[in-house]
Protein backbone atom coordinates (compact mmCIF):
# COMPACT_ATOMS: atom_id res chain seq x y z
CA UNK A 1 0.00 0.00 0.00
CA UNK A 2 0.96 3.38 -0.39
CA UNK A 3 2.59 5.32 2.06
CA UNK A 4 0.05 7.94 1.12
CA UNK A 5 -2.30 5.72 1.96
CA UNK A 6 -2.18 5.20 5.52
CA UNK A 7 -3.97 7.97 7.19
CA UNK A 8 -3.76 7.53 11.53
CA UNK A 9 -5.84 10.89 12.35
CA UNK A 10 -8.91 12.48 11.06
CA UNK A 11 -11.01 15.22 12.29
CA UNK A 12 -15.19 14.84 11.88
CA UNK A 13 -17.61 16.74 12.30
CA UNK A 14 -20.79 14.80 13.80
CA UNK A 15 -24.05 15.70 14.63
CA UNK A 16 -26.54 13.31 15.77
CA UNK A 17 -30.22 12.91 14.56
CA UNK A 18 -32.51 15.43 16.50
CA UNK A 19 -36.14 13.13 18.33
CA UNK A 20 -39.48 13.41 16.92
CA UNK A 21 -41.79 15.47 18.31
CA UNK A 22 -44.77 14.20 20.03
CA UNK A 23 -47.79 13.90 18.45
CA UNK A 24 -51.11 15.90 19.91
CA UNK A 25 -54.19 14.41 18.57
CA UNK A 26 -57.92 13.08 19.69
CA UNK A 27 -59.27 10.07 19.57
CA UNK A 28 -62.15 10.30 16.82
CA UNK A 29 -64.14 7.63 15.78
CA UNK A 30 -68.24 6.54 15.22
CA UNK A 31 -70.11 6.26 18.32
CA UNK A 32 -66.85 7.78 20.04
CA UNK A 33 -67.51 11.25 19.77
CA UNK A 34 -65.71 12.19 22.78
CA UNK A 35 -62.36 9.96 22.77
CA UNK A 36 -59.22 10.40 25.09
CA UNK A 37 -55.90 11.45 23.84
CA UNK A 38 -53.64 9.23 21.61
CA UNK A 39 -51.22 11.11 20.33
CA UNK A 40 -48.08 9.01 19.77
CA UNK A 41 -44.20 9.19 20.53
CA UNK A 42 -41.64 10.73 18.18
CA UNK A 43 -38.95 8.25 16.94
CA UNK A 44 -35.48 8.28 18.52
CA UNK A 45 -32.70 10.31 16.12
CA UNK A 46 -30.23 8.55 14.69
CA UNK A 47 -26.87 7.76 16.27
CA UNK A 48 -23.46 7.91 14.99
CA UNK A 49 -21.66 4.54 15.73
CA UNK A 50 -18.25 3.43 15.71
CA UNK A 51 -17.49 -0.43 14.52
CA UNK A 52 -14.16 -2.63 14.88
CA UNK A 53 -13.02 -4.31 11.77
CA UNK A 54 -10.30 -6.23 11.44
CA UNK A 55 -10.56 -5.75 7.61
CA UNK A 56 -9.52 -1.66 7.83
CA UNK A 57 -5.73 -0.75 8.93
CA UNK A 58 -6.03 2.93 8.17
CA UNK A 59 -8.83 5.25 8.76
CA UNK A 60 -8.04 6.97 5.05
CA UNK A 61 -11.48 5.75 3.94
CA UNK A 62 -12.56 8.94 6.43
CA UNK A 63 -9.89 11.31 5.58
CA UNK A 64 -12.34 13.27 3.21
CA UNK A 65 -15.68 12.56 5.03
CA UNK A 66 -15.62 15.61 7.03
CA UNK A 67 -19.34 15.94 8.22
CA UNK A 68 -21.18 13.08 9.41
CA UNK A 69 -24.75 13.64 10.18
CA UNK A 70 -27.72 11.05 11.54
CA UNK A 71 -31.17 11.72 10.45
CA UNK A 72 -33.97 12.75 12.90
CA UNK A 73 -36.40 11.03 14.19
CA UNK A 74 -40.13 11.26 12.62
CA UNK A 75 -42.77 12.69 14.85
CA UNK A 76 -45.50 10.83 16.64
CA UNK A 77 -49.21 10.95 14.96
CA UNK A 78 -52.54 9.64 16.17
CA UNK A 79 -53.97 6.45 17.16
CA UNK A 80 -50.78 6.04 19.57
CA UNK A 81 -48.59 4.96 16.35
CA UNK A 82 -44.84 6.35 17.42
CA UNK A 83 -42.56 7.73 14.90
CA UNK A 84 -40.13 5.95 12.97
CA UNK A 85 -36.17 6.24 14.86
CA UNK A 86 -33.63 8.17 12.84
CA UNK A 87 -31.06 5.91 11.00
CA UNK A 88 -27.79 5.51 12.38
CA UNK A 89 -24.31 5.86 10.98
CA UNK A 90 -22.22 3.55 11.47
CA UNK A 91 -18.30 4.24 10.80
CA UNK A 92 -16.10 0.96 10.43
CA UNK A 93 -12.74 2.08 11.67
CA UNK A 94 -9.32 -0.45 12.25
CA UNK A 95 -8.88 -2.13 15.89
CA UNK A 96 -6.95 0.21 18.10
CA UNK A 97 -8.88 3.39 16.95
CA UNK A 98 -9.68 6.33 19.84
CA UNK A 99 -11.77 8.95 19.51
CA UNK A 100 -11.02 12.14 21.42
CA UNK A 101 -13.44 14.79 22.27
CA UNK A 102 -11.94 18.00 19.72
CA UNK A 103 -12.68 20.58 22.35
CA UNK A 104 -11.83 18.82 25.67
CA UNK A 105 -9.07 16.23 24.16
CA UNK A 106 -10.73 14.13 26.90
CA UNK A 107 -10.64 10.47 25.45
CA UNK A 108 -14.38 9.18 24.74
CA UNK A 109 -14.26 5.75 23.54
CA UNK A 110 -11.48 3.06 22.45
CA UNK A 111 -12.22 0.35 19.61
CA UNK A 112 -10.36 -3.08 20.29
CA UNK A 113 -12.85 -5.97 19.05
CA UNK A 114 -13.75 -7.11 15.57
CA UNK A 115 -17.38 -5.73 15.26
CA UNK A 116 -17.45 -4.08 18.58
CA UNK A 117 -19.80 -1.26 18.57
CA UNK A 118 -19.62 2.00 20.56
CA UNK A 119 -22.09 5.19 20.49
CA UNK A 120 -20.13 8.10 19.37
CA UNK A 121 -22.77 10.52 19.56
CA UNK A 122 -26.20 9.45 20.74
CA UNK A 123 -29.41 10.59 18.91
CA UNK A 124 -31.79 12.76 21.25
CA UNK A 125 -35.08 11.17 22.49
CA UNK A 126 -38.58 11.71 20.94
CA UNK A 127 -40.80 13.35 22.23
CA UNK A 128 -43.60 11.96 24.86
CA UNK A 129 -47.28 12.21 22.53
CA UNK A 130 -50.11 14.02 24.55
CA UNK A 131 -51.76 10.54 25.64
CA UNK A 132 -49.15 10.32 28.36
CA UNK A 133 -50.16 13.32 29.98
CA UNK A 134 -53.51 12.12 30.41
CA UNK A 135 -54.86 13.46 34.26
CA UNK A 136 -58.41 12.84 35.93
CA UNK A 137 -57.95 16.77 36.13
CA UNK A 138 -57.12 16.99 32.54
CA UNK A 139 -58.80 14.82 30.39
CA UNK A 140 -57.83 16.40 26.74
CA UNK A 141 -54.39 17.85 27.09
CA UNK A 142 -53.69 19.55 24.04
CA UNK A 143 -49.86 19.03 24.26
CA UNK A 144 -46.74 16.88 24.21
CA UNK A 145 -43.03 16.98 24.04
CA UNK A 146 -41.56 17.99 21.44
CA UNK A 147 -38.20 16.14 20.44
CA UNK A 148 -34.86 16.31 22.11
CA UNK A 149 -31.48 17.65 20.16
CA UNK A 150 -29.06 15.93 19.29
CA UNK A 151 -25.32 16.12 19.81
CA UNK A 152 -23.30 18.77 17.55
CA UNK A 153 -19.33 17.83 18.31
CA UNK A 154 -16.25 17.26 16.87
CA UNK A 155 -14.03 14.43 17.04
CA UNK A 156 -10.61 13.62 16.80
CA UNK A 157 -10.20 9.71 15.92
CA UNK A 158 -6.43 8.62 15.97
CA UNK A 159 -5.05 5.33 15.16
CA UNK A 160 -2.62 3.30 17.43
CA UNK A 161 -1.81 0.41 16.06
CA UNK A 162 -2.34 -2.76 17.45
CA UNK A 163 0.93 -5.88 17.33
CA UNK A 164 2.31 -8.14 19.56
CA UNK A 165 5.90 -6.93 18.70
CA UNK A 166 6.90 -3.41 18.09
CA UNK A 167 10.10 -2.58 16.09
CA UNK A 168 12.26 0.07 17.53
CA UNK A 169 15.20 1.25 15.76
CA UNK A 170 17.23 4.38 14.43
CA UNK A 171 16.65 4.57 10.81
CA UNK A 172 18.76 2.21 8.56
CA UNK A 173 18.88 -0.61 11.57
CA UNK A 174 16.90 -3.05 9.47
CA UNK A 175 13.72 -3.14 10.62
CA UNK A 176 12.11 -3.41 7.28
CA UNK A 177 14.22 -6.42 5.93
CA UNK A 178 13.83 -8.03 9.38
CA UNK A 179 9.89 -7.51 8.91
CA UNK A 180 9.94 -8.54 5.22
CA UNK A 181 12.08 -11.48 5.86
CA UNK A 182 10.00 -12.71 9.26
CA UNK A 183 6.66 -12.12 7.45
CA UNK A 184 4.56 -11.84 3.93
CA UNK A 185 5.36 -8.04 4.24
CA UNK A 186 6.87 -6.22 1.44
CA UNK A 187 7.89 -2.77 3.17
CA UNK A 188 10.08 0.03 0.82
CA UNK A 189 13.27 -1.24 1.89
CA UNK A 190 16.65 1.25 0.58
CA UNK A 191 19.74 2.64 1.70
CA UNK A 192 18.96 5.55 2.86
CA UNK A 193 17.10 7.24 6.15
CA UNK A 194 13.23 7.59 6.23
CA UNK A 195 12.94 4.82 3.58
CA UNK A 196 9.63 3.70 5.94
CA UNK A 197 7.50 6.47 6.34
CA UNK A 198 4.34 4.44 7.78
CA UNK A 199 3.83 1.72 9.90
CA UNK A 200 3.83 -1.50 8.66
CA UNK A 201 2.38 -4.53 9.60
CA UNK A 202 3.31 -8.44 9.19
CA UNK A 203 2.09 -12.02 10.35
CA UNK A 204 5.15 -13.62 11.47
CA UNK A 205 4.46 -17.55 11.36
CA UNK A 206 5.51 -19.65 13.89
CA UNK A 207 5.89 -23.87 14.90
CA UNK A 208 2.66 -26.06 14.96
CA UNK A 209 0.73 -22.83 12.79
CA UNK A 210 0.69 -20.24 14.94
CA UNK A 211 1.50 -16.77 14.52
CA UNK A 212 1.65 -12.97 15.81
CA UNK A 213 2.08 -9.93 14.66
CA UNK A 214 5.22 -7.74 14.11
CA UNK A 215 4.92 -3.99 13.03
CA UNK A 216 7.71 -2.05 11.91
CA UNK A 217 7.36 1.70 13.39
CA UNK A 218 9.51 4.37 11.28
CA UNK A 219 12.77 5.20 12.85
CA UNK A 220 13.39 7.22 15.53
CA UNK A 221 15.67 9.99 16.18
CA UNK A 222 17.26 11.38 19.63
CA UNK A 223 14.67 14.33 19.99
CA UNK A 224 11.92 12.52 18.65
CA UNK A 225 10.04 12.46 21.94
CA UNK A 226 10.59 16.61 21.69
CA UNK A 227 9.20 16.64 18.06
CA UNK A 228 11.96 15.96 15.65
CA UNK A 229 12.00 13.82 12.66
CA UNK A 230 8.84 11.68 12.44
CA UNK A 231 9.14 10.05 15.53
CA UNK A 232 6.38 11.83 17.46
CA UNK A 233 3.97 11.31 15.02
CA UNK A 234 4.64 7.58 15.66
CA UNK A 235 5.74 7.07 18.81
CA UNK A 236 1.97 6.64 19.87
CA UNK A 237 1.73 3.27 17.87
CA UNK A 238 4.36 1.71 20.33
CA UNK A 239 1.76 2.16 23.29
CA UNK A 240 -0.57 -0.82 22.11
CA UNK A 241 2.46 -3.20 21.22
CA UNK A 242 2.98 -6.70 23.79
CA UNK A 243 6.39 -6.46 23.35
CA UNK A 244 9.12 -3.93 22.00
CA UNK A 245 12.16 -5.67 20.06
CA UNK A 246 14.51 -2.63 20.02
CA UNK A 247 17.41 -2.94 16.95
CA UNK A 248 20.74 -1.84 16.82
CA UNK A 249 22.84 -2.80 14.23
CA UNK A 250 25.97 -4.28 14.25
CA UNK A 251 28.08 -1.55 12.91
CA UNK A 252 26.87 1.43 15.09
CA UNK A 253 29.39 3.62 16.94
CA UNK A 254 28.10 2.37 20.26
CA UNK A 255 25.74 -0.37 20.60
CA UNK A 256 24.83 0.19 24.20
CA UNK A 257 24.45 4.24 23.71
CA UNK A 258 22.16 3.53 20.82
CA UNK A 259 19.97 0.93 22.64
CA UNK A 260 19.81 3.76 25.99
CA UNK A 261 19.00 6.39 23.62
CA UNK A 262 16.09 4.62 21.90
CA UNK A 263 14.89 3.66 25.39
CA UNK A 264 15.25 7.19 26.66
CA UNK A 265 12.86 9.07 23.97
CA UNK A 266 10.14 6.36 24.59
CA UNK A 267 10.91 7.52 28.40
CA UNK A 268 10.40 10.59 27.32
CA UNK A 269 7.00 10.28 25.46
CA UNK A 270 5.41 7.93 27.77
CA UNK A 271 7.36 6.53 31.20
CA UNK A 272 4.45 3.55 31.05
CA UNK A 273 6.28 1.82 28.03
CA UNK A 274 9.49 1.16 30.68
CA UNK A 275 6.79 -1.65 32.07
CA UNK A 276 6.82 -3.68 28.97
CA UNK A 277 8.39 -6.57 27.98
CA UNK A 278 11.89 -5.56 25.96
CA UNK A 279 14.09 -7.92 23.50
CA UNK A 280 17.63 -6.57 22.14
CA UNK A 281 18.60 -7.79 18.73
CA UNK A 282 21.64 -6.69 17.07
CA UNK A 283 21.32 -7.13 13.46
CA UNK A 284 23.68 -6.99 10.34
CA UNK A 285 26.12 -9.53 12.61
CA UNK A 286 27.05 -11.22 9.50
CA UNK A 287 29.76 -8.94 9.39
CA UNK A 288 31.14 -10.04 12.67
CA UNK A 289 33.26 -13.25 14.02
CA UNK A 290 32.63 -14.68 17.58
CA UNK A 291 35.62 -12.58 19.40
CA UNK A 292 33.90 -9.56 18.28
CA UNK A 293 30.17 -11.12 18.90
CA UNK A 294 31.94 -11.77 22.91
CA UNK A 295 33.28 -8.20 22.64
CA UNK A 296 29.93 -6.98 22.43
CA UNK A 297 27.73 -8.85 24.44
CA UNK A 298 30.49 -7.99 27.79
CA UNK A 299 29.25 -4.20 26.75
CA UNK A 300 25.35 -4.56 26.65
CA UNK A 301 23.18 -4.86 29.71
CA UNK A 302 22.87 -8.01 31.51
CA UNK A 303 19.36 -8.00 32.32
CA UNK A 304 18.26 -7.84 29.01
CA UNK A 305 17.71 -10.55 26.53
CA UNK A 306 19.86 -10.20 23.58
CA UNK A 307 20.33 -11.67 20.13
CA UNK A 308 22.14 -11.55 17.45
CA UNK A 309 21.17 -11.84 14.15
CA UNK A 310 21.46 -11.45 10.23
CA UNK A 311 18.55 -10.73 8.03
CA UNK A 312 19.78 -10.79 4.48
CA UNK A 313 22.18 -14.11 5.73
CA UNK A 314 19.27 -15.35 7.83
CA UNK A 315 21.15 -16.26 11.26
CA UNK A 316 19.26 -16.19 14.56
CA UNK A 317 16.06 -15.23 13.43
CA UNK A 318 14.36 -18.67 14.54
CA UNK A 319 16.42 -18.12 17.89
CA UNK A 320 14.26 -15.09 17.71
CA UNK A 321 11.04 -16.08 16.99
CA UNK A 322 11.40 -18.24 20.13
CA UNK A 323 12.47 -15.73 22.15
CA UNK A 324 9.58 -13.53 21.01
CA UNK A 325 6.78 -16.25 21.50
CA UNK A 326 8.30 -17.31 24.76
CA UNK A 327 7.81 -13.51 25.98
CA UNK A 328 4.30 -13.38 24.24
CA UNK A 329 3.18 -16.67 26.10
CA UNK A 330 4.88 -17.99 28.94
CA UNK A 331 2.40 -20.12 29.84
CA UNK A 332 2.39 -21.87 26.45
CA UNK A 333 6.35 -21.82 25.58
Amino acid sequence: MASSNFIDHVRLYCRSGNGGAGAVHMRREKHVPKGGPDGGDGGRGGHIILRGSTNLWTLLHLRYQKHVFASNGEGGSGHGSTGADGKDIVLEVPLGTIARDAETNEIVCEITEHNEEIILAKGGRGGLGNQHFNTSTNQTPRYAQPGEAGLDTIFVLELKLLADVGLVGFPNAGKSTLLSVLSAAKPEIADYPFTTLVPNLGVVSYRDHRSFVMADIPGIIEGAADGKGLGLRFLRHIERNSLLLFLVPADADDVAKEYEILLGELTKYNPELLDKERVLAISKTDMLDEQMIEEMKALLPKTLPTLFISSVAQMGLQELKDLLWSKLNPAKS
